[in-house]
């Protein structure tokens, strides 16, 4: 058996490779894991793909057949699932999505009791209990069995909370929202109104195929003509779990997690709420970024990609603001996890405080150029590209020849057969021109 754990829990195609049988033995050995011998509750949580109610069926009984209760909270995105586990006293938390995959996808991932994605090694040890089909002691009988309870109230309580971590009213502010047909189909569009802005909304229709297919974050362009068409004062699009944010200012230019980072932190300096003055970012992060952050007297921190390892750092350091250029932002006062609804409001509501267009904030960083190329090598030896001394020399060559006004970041895929070269510096086409090269290289010695 393949390795069911990548870097955002158990992804595959629905009822082939994450099959009802699979799920059940994951909601069973999670149960056994995460309840520590104790009495409670999990929450399951999904997005609007048709394989949900047949995995959550499948994973609801697994855990139930440990004698632990299941509260599910229905169609709500990752984030609302982190919040509601600590608000409800859950013992975990679980979401069935594959967040900007295609609707065939899907996904199984956990939060421990506060909220928390689990560590690598506690995925270890549920995996480890499924690949060696290690006995779980008696099953439970008779009363002792778990039970289901089916809540009506995590999407009105998790909106409340967001609400509660703003202080704006959106009258006069016209809303542009791409929902992606996912987790925030009907969240999204309703929280804007109830602070009074005004939305305009594309892709709410989810018919559990559709999700994420040529719409939401990772299709931009949407949003952006909406923004145009709509004369809006921002543009927000969702991926289909919600957990990151694309926007897009009142001119139609992309904010990405970066620009994203560089606007709120400046916001929460000038409150005194940024601690230590410092983000954290990820190797991918722009060196514009960089560059703006030192120039206003803040610093950045850079671990690995993935928002799971930000957080980590963000926990570790005491640090409130931090995420990823694709979106997924961490204000660590108010959530654990990347969430794309609580990014935009944060957004309007620097809007709203400075007197500043989204256009002028868009302003503050400027981008260095990046390109990436993925190179395609042979699935076993993508983490082993360091040891190829031909790829290692490559690397160093390149980056002696910038002179610290550039970088070379190789990451293998966490999920595909793909190292990812990514290069950044002052020249477009002499940076693309290099990126090619590396891949070929690459792919040449490990593809």
């Amino acid at each position: 058996m393949p390795k069911l754990f990548g870097t955002d829990g158990i992804r595959g195609i629905a009822n082939e490779l994450l099959t009802p049988e699979l799920a059940f033995q994951v909601g069973r050995s999670a149960a056994h894991i995460l309840s520590n011998g104790e009495k409670g509750k999990i929450l399951v949580g999904k997005d609007t793909r048709k394989s949900g109610d047949m995995l959550e069926a499948a994973l609801v009984a697994g855990i139930t057949s440990m004698g632990l209760d299941v509260e599910l909270v229905g169609i709500i995105p990752t984030p609302a699932v982190a919040y509601l586990t600590r608000k409800y006293g859950a013992l975990a938390g679980v979401v069935i999505s594959a967040s900007h995959n295609p609707g065939e996808y899907n996904g199984i991932k956990f939060f421990d009791n506060r909220g928390l994605k689990l560590p690598d090694e506690v995925e270890e040890e549920i995996e480890e209990l499924i690949v060696n089909k290690k006995e779980l002691g008696p099953r439970p009988i008779g009363d002792k069995v778990g039970r289901v309870i089916v809540s009506d109230n995590g999407a009105r309580d998790y909106k409340e909370y967001l609400k509660s971590t703003i202080d704006i009213d959106l009258t006069g502010i016209k809303v542009a929202m791409d929902c992606g047909h996912g987790a925030l189909y009907k969240i999204g569009p309703e929280i804007i109104r109830e602070l009074n802005g005004q939305v305009i909304v594309a892709n709410d229709q989810p018919d559990g195929m559709n999700i994420n297919m040529n719409c939401g974050s990772t299709n931009p362009d949407i949003i952006q003509k909406m923004v145009l068409d709509e004369k809006a004062d921002i543009g927000i699009s969702f991926d289909g779990d919600g957990d990151r944010i694309i926007a897009v200012d009142n001119k139609g230019n992309i904010i990405n997690g970066d620009h994203i980072l560089a606007i709120c932190a400046t916001y929460l300096k000038e409150k005194g709420k940024l601690a230590n003055n410092t983000v954290v970012g990820t190797v991918m992060t722009n060196m514009g970024l960089d560059i703006y952050l030192q120039e206003n007297d803040m610093e950045i921190v850079k671990t690995a990609v993935g928002d799971r390892y930000v957080l980590e750092e963000m926990l570790k350091s005491g640090y409130v603001l931090g995420g990823e250029q694709s979106g997924h932002i961490i204000f660590l006062d108010y959530n654990t996890t990347g969430d794309g609804l609580a990014t935009g409001l944060h957004l309007l509501e620097v809007v709203k405080k400075s007197g500043k267009s989204l256009e002028e904030l868009n302003r503050l960083m400027k981008d260095y150029p990046q390109v990436l190329v993925n190179a395609k090598v042979d699935n076993d030896k993508k983490y082993k590209y360091l040891e190829d001394k031909v790829i290692k020399d490559e690397i160093e060559k390149i980056e002696a020849f910038f002179h610290g006004e550039g970088r070379v970041v190789i990451r293998p895929s966490g999920t595909e057969p793909l190292v990812r070269v990514m290069i950044e510096g002052k020249d477009q086409e002499l940076i693309t021109k290099m990126a090619k090269e590396l891949a070929q290289i690459i792919e040449e010695r490990i593809g």
